[in-house]
């Protein structure tokens, strides 16, 4: 029984077929300095969880919120008055947030383990309170500190996340104590858009 080929094996008969090349569009350069960048110290907190308390009334669930929000505005407000000539900033922007939480005693070892996190400890934050609900109190406070027009600028998130103290050094932005590394960056048109 003779064998026919799937394919030509021989290759044709003007030579092997071309490569194709990939067309993969450039990565547009990452600015070297955010426009915009503070470290806020202190517990962050969320919002947008609210009870009612009679007569109408409407209060925050959480009673971290106006310290922590104090907190962003006070810091946002003392970096952009190192900034000479800063302009409160519009148009579309990306935010890196990165909240670093102390971690409870629970998860650190005791006698000779002290100052050591346990095998059983969690990696990262994954609990109250809500990571959306931290990026929300804090883009509300950088805008009542006038970093920018409305947090409806914010289009896009870079580095947004939870951690703990015990990743400083390990993870580039987690703080040594409670608090945020911010940076707001500028979202560039691309470079195909036409610019009428």
């Amino acid at each position: 029984m003779d064998t026919v080929p799937l394919f030509d094996v021989t290759g044709s008969p003007a030579g092997p077929a071309a490569p194709v090349a990939l067309v993969v569009p450039p990565v547009p350069a990452e600015p070297v300095t955010p426009v915009f960048e503070v470290v806020v110290r202190g517990t962050p907190a969320p919002q947008g969880s609210k009870r009612h308390v009679g007569g109408g009334r409407m209060i925050e669930s959480s009673a971290g919120v106006k310290p922590w929000r104090d907190a962003v505005t006070l810091y946002a407000v003392q970096a952009r008055l190192k900034r000479r000539g800063f302009v409160k900033l519009t148009g579309p922007l990306r935010a890196d947030m990165l909240f670093t939480f102390t971690r409870p005693k629970g998860h650190m070892g005791t006698g000779r383990n002290a100052g050591r996190v346990r095998l059983s400890a969690p990696i990262r934050p994954d609990v109250v309170p809500d990571l959306s609900k931290l990026a929300r109190s804090t883009e509300d406070a950088l805008t009542t500190a006038g970093v920018y027009q409305d947090d409806a600028l914010i289009v896009e998130y870079g580095q947004l996340g939870k951690w703990y103290t015990t990743d400083h050094g390990g993870t580039p932005g987690v703080l040594d104590s409670p608090g945020c590394l911010i940076r707001l960056w500028r979202v560039d048109p691309p470079a195909s858009r036409d610019p009428a």
